[in-house]
């Protein structure tokens, strides 16, 4: 059953589905079905094509981080009995030397840093798994502490594989500890899948989302098709078929 789930989920990346889809055509064509075989291959084409335009990107990702308002000010939030920050993207700053704040402006870690310091709750959960020695868990927790969080405030959760299970064994945590609000740190286009989750989990949310970069202002930055916009059309694809794959089991349940 995981396999399968992997292999479509890997599907809502459009090159991916655009190589399934053009080894279908080719088997239609061996059967001599050529008409069908090529206009599977067009529309195969056409949908990374189109995914592939920054502009095209940019307008499917908002349509998910544009819900929830980011905030400039953390002290302008409510106050919650723990600050969750959700494991996703490098940590290759942790080793580096002079590394503060105003220098991570979108990083999950520096978000949960500043509601930290602005007393918004006064533990920090940390989500995020893996198969090396030290998780993304403890990897968050060094970035963490060398951003002046105390280790004594840090609860780690190094369990948890995706988004499922980061809500799961975070609520496990949050119950353990008397959580019951939680202020969710994670990206923009992320937020309303784990926000769904967690509060499927009975966790009190409060979202904090956190910026992506966007693309540039200047025509060739909004137009020219480019194998970055494809990737991220492809994350915000993979959003939308796991809000989908939710919803279907809310109904179902």
């Amino acid at each position: 059953m995981s396999l399968l789930r992997e292999a479509l989920v890997a599907l809502t990346y459009p090159l991916a589905l655009t190589l399934a889809v053009l080894l279908v055509a080719l088997v239609l064509h061996r059967l001599r079905w050529k008409r069908t075989a090529g206009v599977l291959a067009l529309c195969a084409f056409a949908w990374s094509a189109f995914w592939s335009i920054p502009n095209n990107a940019e307008w499917l990702r908002s349509s998910l981080e544009d819900r929830y308002v980011v905030s400039p000010d953390p002290a302008s939030l409510p106050n919650a009995d723990a600050i969750v920050v959700l494991g996703g993207g490098g940590y290759t700053w942790v080793d580096r030397p002079g590394v503060t704040l105003d220098k991570l402006k979108y990083s999950r870690l520096a978000a949960g840093v500043r509601l930290y310091e602005a007393g918004r709750a006064p533990r920090v959960i940390l989500s995020g798994g893996g198969e090396s020695v030290r998780t993304e868990a403890r990897n968050m927790a060094r970035g963490m502490e060398k951003l002046g969080v105390p280790h004594a405030a840090l609860l780690i959760e190094e369990r948890s594989t995706d988004t499922t299970t980061n809500a799961k064994y975070s609520a496990s945590i949050a119950r353990a500890n008397d959580i019951h609000r939680v202020l969710l740190v994670t990206s923009a286009l992320h937020m309303p899948r784990a926000s769904l989750l967690f509060r499927r989990n009975g966790i009190q949310v409060v979202e904090v989302p956190v910026p992506e970069p966007t693309a540039g202002a200047g025509w060739a930055d909004r137009w020219l098709p480019s194998p970055y916009a494809l990737w991220k059309s492809g994350r915000a694809l993979k959003e939308y078929a796991g809000l989908l794959a939710l919803c279907v089991e809310g109904k179902a349940a």
